[in-house]
């Protein structure tokens, strides 16, 4: 230990660490322009990368870009949402019976059309037209089954609407 002391009050010391000062002096300035020249050619690299743009901009407008698109997806997917749960109680299945209520009165004018939304809940209507009067009779349905009695030809409007989508007729012979 008293060795290096001694050797620390020395003039080659002073020499040795000035030397050593220098070097390290010159390496810094070495990796000062190593990190410029690196930091020029990455934003080089980044404008071509970009076509002219800074890619870091670009990034964080695409990331912005991207937050509004998921915002404007909520709302539509909330819209459509609503939307379908009230086209559900729209009418959606239609199923229509004509028929000639009584032997005089020809061409099918009495008709029975039911109206249902998607959980079969709607309405039944029954036009009678005979020669002297006609008339027309609703009757609420829910889940394809009414409380008041139904006729044939309502069961069986009831029963083409209730088997799909799309609108069904059927005629019948004469009834009376």
């Amino acid at each position: 230990m008293e060795n290096f002391l001694e050797f620390i009050k020395t003039d080659n010391f002073v020499m040795t660490s000035a030397i050593l000062n220098l070097i390290l002096l010159i390496l810094v300035i070495v990796l000062m322009f190593f990190v410029i020249n690196m930091n020029k050619k990455y934003i080089k690299f980044m404008k071509q990368l970009g076509k002219g743009e800074n890619l870091d901009e670009m990034l964080k407008k695409y990331l912005k870009d991207v937050e509004e698109i998921k915002q404007d997806n909520s709302e539509i997917k909330a819209y459509y949402t609503k939307l379908d749960y009230d086209i559900g109680s729209s009418v959606q299945k239609v199923g229509l019976i004509r028929y000639n209520a009584f032997q005089n009165v020809g061409s099918d004018l009495s008709f029975a059309i039911a109206l249902l939304d998607r959980e079969n809940n709607g309405v039944v209507l029954n036009g009678l037209y005979g020669s002297e009067s006609s008339n027309i009779y609703a009757k609420p349905i829910k889940n394809g089954i009414s409380t008041y009695k139904l006729s044939e030809e309502e069961e069986e409007a009831i029963k083409i609407a209730s088997q799909g989508k799309e609108f069904q007729t059927k005629h019948k012979e004469n009834k009376f």
